[in-house]
């Protein structure tokens, strides 16, 4: 079986904050870039093989335009239900890189649900 490697995505108007969790390891790359489609297309050019790469970001006021971008790119993007996603009790420290993190570790345990993302279509008619 493929190895995998889990991004998590915190997705907001400007920037995206991103947590890389590379096979076998429970240390976590995060950086933070620019929320454009160049940007988000050379961070995912660095991985050789797009196969084994899953990525998540958190539903939210920024649209499924990131879903549409990383699956145009052939590789695996789920949207996480904000409101599904495990908390620790008593956590109150919210960061967006503390968010990347924890989507990057609870999507490698399969401890998330994702959405369906509607089509180009179906969005236009909702607006």
């Amino acid at each position: 079986m493929t190895e995998l490697t889990h991004i998590g995505l915190d997705v907001h108007k400007d920037t995206i904050a991103v947590a890389v969790l590379r096979p076998g390891t429970t240390e976590v790359d995060e950086r933070v870039i620019p929320n454009t489609p160049e940007a988000v297309r050379r961070l995912l050019r660095h991985h050789d093989d797009p196969a084994s790469l899953r990525v998540c970001y958190e539903a939210g006021p920024t649209g499924y335009d990131t879903h549409r971008l990383v699956t145009s790119l052939d590789i695996a993007c789920d949207v996480i239900a904000p409101s599904l996603i495990p908390r620790r009790s008593g956590s109150r420290v919210k960061t967006d890189r503390i968010d990347a993190r924890n989507l990057a570790r609870l999507h490698r345990a399969g401890e998330l649900t994702s959405v369906r993302v509607p089509t180009s279509a179906e969005e236009a008619v909702r607006l």
